[in-house]
């Protein structure tokens, strides 16, 4: 029977996921993780999980229900190769690497293998990830339900069917912290523009968009209402909101700023 996790790559996104693991209560000694960095190795020693240094240091024996392939991926095609001798019925394989297909880990471990592509964002580095997940054939309900706990260890979880639809997602939640940190640029900016110090204005920014941003997360109402019910007519709000959602506004340009980022997703996904 399998039994145990084996983590391929332990940097920021495999470090948060095994934090995650470990607070929710796995037992550290089912956990093997391929770290080739020794300066990595000592601390994640001290966590009570087992470390090597390449694949070919697993214990004998060790026989993952989960492989979960948290390296770059550019590194991918080197590295998945070498754990093909972990697939059996009861083992799935969990990639992290953005823009990696399902097809690709098909040719590197075995057509039969049970695997599921994920995009994870950054924000999983502190528990508040947002983790979509795609399955090939090959995976039962119940790996599913394994994946999506292990998942969830850093952040929300979503599923696709359709693999197609990851370059959409990678545009919208991978990418997209990218663009809320510039808008906190932008904010900031823009409070110096209009007369505060620069210290002052960046808090101002950071603050809003992450309050905002709980308050959108855990209100009964969405977004839209939220907008409305801030917006006083005739108000400061009213005012910037007329120029935010004028023609050629935020909302074009959002999406043409999505759309741009999906279209290079496939452009790379070959």
């Amino acid at each position: 029977m399998a039994n145990g996790l084996l983590l391929v790559g332990c940097g920021k996104m495999g470090g948060a996921m095994l934090d995650g693991w470990l607070a929710r209560g796995t037992d550290p000694r089912t956990v093997v993780i391929v770290e080739p960095a020794e300066a990595a190795q000592t601390a994640l020693k001290a966590k009570g999980v087992t470390v090597v240094s390449a694949a070919d240091d697993v214990p004998d024996g060790f026989a993952p229900d989960c492989v979960i392939l948290a390296v770059k991926p550019q590194m991918m095609a080197d590295v998945a190769p070498a754990y093909a001798r972990f697939r059996s019925p009861e083992t799935q394989f969990l990639s992290i690497a953005a823009g990696t297909t399902i097809g690709f880990f098909e040719g590197a471990l075995g057509g039969d293998a049970a695997i599921v592509r994920t995009m994870p964002n950054t924000p999983a580095a502190v528990g508040k990830g947002m983790m979509v997940a795609c399955p090939n054939p090959n995976v039962t309900k119940a790996m599913k339900v394994r994946a999506g706990e292990l998942l969830a260890a850093v952040g929300e979880v979503a599923w696709v069917e359709d693999e197609s639809q990851m370059d959409a997602v990678t545009a919208v939640s991978g990418s997209g912290p990218a663009y809320v940190f510039h808008m906190i640029e932008c904010l900031a900016a823009a409070g110096e523009a209009a007369g505060l110090p620069a210290a002052l204005s960046a808090k101002l920014a950071l603050q809003t968009v992450y309050g905002a941003g709980c308050l959108a997360r855990d209100a009964d109402e969405g977004p839209a209402q939220l907008r409305v019910n801030v917006t006083s007519p005739g108000g400061t709000t009213e005012a910037a909101l007329k120029v935010l959602m004028a023609e050629g506004g935020l909302k074009p340009l959002m999406e043409k700023a999505v759309l741009a980022a999906r279209d290079r997703g496939r452009e790379l996904g070959g």
